[in-house]
């Protein structure tokens, strides 16, 4: 059995928890000493708990494999985030020359995402208390993911757009769009 690796941890910030996951497919929470579900960690994730899962036999490290499994589980109750062409666009881009880039561009599309909700947020809360006008989440949300659409047509092979075969006016405009919303991002900063 390999030695479990040390995961890093930030100052100030609790570290992760460790899981076991057992050959009966059973999850073990070495903090809690008690075994617990996909939907535990669903719900540590969403609390912003971070965790690492092991294979209790090899020791190898499996986090990605088992959040993919909650994400697959969430689908399944019908909590449908990831729409059929994103899935196939991005299925696509596995053993691709792009392949590289995606999971950096999908972690900041995805943290952008997150700073601007947020944002939003705390701007209705402050102009408007506890009311939320939720079409505008919901157009800023058709907005995020139009944008990732126009991205991974980008990375897609056989695209062809209506400005041809070259694709330069969909990078220019996704450069554009990408420019304009950090310009919302500054002045959503300021006091």
């Amino acid at each position: 059995m390999s030695a479990e690796p040390l995961a890093e941890v930030k100052t100030g910030e609790k570290p992760p928890v460790v899981v076991k996951k057992y050959a009966n497919r059973r999850l073990y929470n070495t903090e809690s000493s008690s075994y617990i579900t996909l939907d535990n960690l669903a719900e540590m994730v969403r609390l912003g708990r971070d965790f690492v899962v092991y294979d209790a036999k090899s020791g190898d490290d499996i986090t990605r494999s088992v959040l993919t499994q909650i994400i697959v589980e969430e689908e399944g109750k019908g909590q449908n985030l990831l729409p059929t062409n994103f899935l196939r666009q991005l299925i696509g881009l596995y053993g691709g020359s792009m392949q590289s880039l995606v999971p950096k561009y999908l972690e900041y599309a995805m943290t952008s995402f997150a700073q601007q909700q947020e944002q939003m947020r705390t701007a209705m809360q402050k102009t408007m208390g506890t009311l939320f006008p939720f079409g505008n989440m919901e157009e800023m949300g058709r907005q995020n993911m139009a944008m990732m659409e126009r991205a991974f047509s980008m990375f897609t092979p056989f695209y062809r757009g209506a400005e041809g075969a070259s694709g330069q006016p969909e990078i220019d405009a996704l450069r554009a769009e990408i420019e304009r919303l950090k310009k919302e991002l500054a002045e959503a900063r300021k006091p």
